[in-house]
C-alpha cells in the first residue's frame, strides 16, 4: 500500500517549487509521481504533420520524487507524514501521524 496515491493533494517540501500545492495525477513508478502544476518544464517539440503536431516550445509536467512531497492535511493547513492503521474489521487505512485521524480517500 502506497502512502501517496493518485488523486491526493500534496505540498512540495524541497526543490524549485517548494511550498506549492497540487494534486497527484499519475504514479510513474514506486518513487516518482506527476503532480499537476509542479515541475513544469519547457520542451522543444519537432513538428509532425502525420500526427498533426505543431512544432514549438511546449510546457510539460515532469515527474517528481515522492520524497520531495508531503500529503496535505486540510485540518492543519500543512504537510503531514502518513502512517497505517488496521481497523477492527481488518481493513488497512492511512492515517495522519500528527493527529491520528484517517486520510480521506
Amino acid at each position: 500500500m502506497q502512502k501517496i496515491r493518485k488523486g491526493d493533494e500534496v505540498i512540495v517540501i524541497a526543490g524549485r517549487d517548494k511550498g506549492k500545492r497540487g494534486t497527484v495525477s499519475v504514479r510513474v513508478d514506486d518513487a516518482h509521481l506527476v503532480v499537476d502544476g509542479i515541475n513544469v518544464v519547457k520542451k522543444h517539440a519537432r513538428p509532425n504533420p502525420m500526427k498533426g503536431v505543431t512544432g514549438g516550445i511546449v510546457e510539460k509536467t515532469m515527474p517528481i520524487d515522492q520524497s520531495n512531497v508531503m500529503l496535505f492535511n486540510p485540518a492543519t493547513g500543512k504537510g503531514d507524514r502518513v502512517g497505517f492503521k488496521v481497523l477492527e474489521d481488518g481493513t488497512k487505512v492511512r492515517v495522519y501521524r500528527s493527529s491520528g485521524e484517517q486520510v480521506k480517500a
